[in-house]
Order: structure tokens, then C-alpha cells, then sequence
């Protein structure tokens, strides 16, 4: 068993093309805490975008694939805090992305997201929005997540 509990699939022996996601993860409730990160996006504490790309003119272009890999940074970062060292990323059981334009943005939030979670036995059950906007117009993704770990 994974350390976010077990993947259940309604056909494991089907493929499911690239995306990468269990139907549901089950966890027993025993001695776990739960850590739920609230929508995280790709802006640092100093206020600073990652993924942005300032153009001449002084508009910018958020790169999702870019954004995603930092805000998946720094959900790991606020998880292994909130549990003191003992959680990361793969004690995430439940997440929800919200992207701006899934056609466009879907493939390379999917391609940031699959390096961290290799196969659906280990990724977390997943929900994927596309949104009108987001709270900052330099956000492509924000990302909310629920983990869970041994006490």
C-alpha cells in the first residue's frame, strides 16, 4: 500500500491513456492526520511569479507547465511543514485543478503533473476544472490538495 492508502480502479487492466490518476484512494482512519492545502498557485511568499514570462510591450504570459511544477513545489513544501517532516507529495489522496483554458493548458499541466506521479497505483484521486479566471491574472493553475500521514 502506498503511503496515501490504496488505489482502487474500476479497470486496472485497461489502459487509460496518459493521464495518470486513481478512481479513488481509500485510507483507513486509524492514527492518520489530515492535512488539507488550500489553492496554491505559483506566487512566492516575496510576492514574485514563477512561470511568468514579461513580454517587451509589459504584458506577460503565464507558462502552465512551468506554474504547475511550482505550485506541485510548494504544495511538497507546505506538506512536509504542516506534518513536521513525516508527509510529501505522494500522501496527497485527493486533489483539484483548476486551469484557465483546457485546451490548451490541459496537456502540459498533465506532463508536469505525471513526472511527480508515475503511474495511477500511486497518484491521488484528481479532479481537473477549467475556470473563467483565477484570483491573479499571472496565474495558469492553482492547485488545492487533502494528505494524510501516520501520526
Amino acid at each position: 500500500m502506498s503511503l496515501n492508502g490504496q488505489s482502487f480502479l474500476l479497470d486496472p487492466e485497461k489502459r487509460a491513456g496518459p493521464t495518470r490518476y486513481s478512481h479513488a484512494r481509500v485510507v483507513q482512519p486509524s492514527t492518520h492526520h489530515t492535512v488539507y492545502v488550500s489553492g496554491i498557485a505559483a506566487v512566492s511568499p516575496d510576492g514574485t511569479y514563477e512561470g511568468v514570462i514579461e513580454n517587451a510591450d509589459g504584458s506577460f504570459t503565464a507558462d502552465v507547465k512551468q506554474q504547475t511544477a511550482a505550485v506541485l513545489r510548494r504544495i511538497d513544501s507546505i506538506i512536509r511543514g504542516a506534518s513536521n517532516g513525516k508527509a510529501n507529495l505522494y500522501n496527497v489522496v485527493d486533489s483539484t485543478v483548476y486551469i484557465l483554458d483546457m485546451k490548451t493548458q490541459y496537456a502540459d499541466m498533465n506532463d508536469e503533473w505525471n513526472k511527480i506521479w508515475t503511474d495511477r497505483a500511486s497518484a491521488p484521486s484528481r479532479a481537473t476544472i477549467g475556470v473563467r479566471e483565477l484570483p491573479d491574472p499571472h496565474f495558469a493553475v492553482e492547485i488545492k490538495v487533502t494528505a494524510i500521514f501516520e501520526a
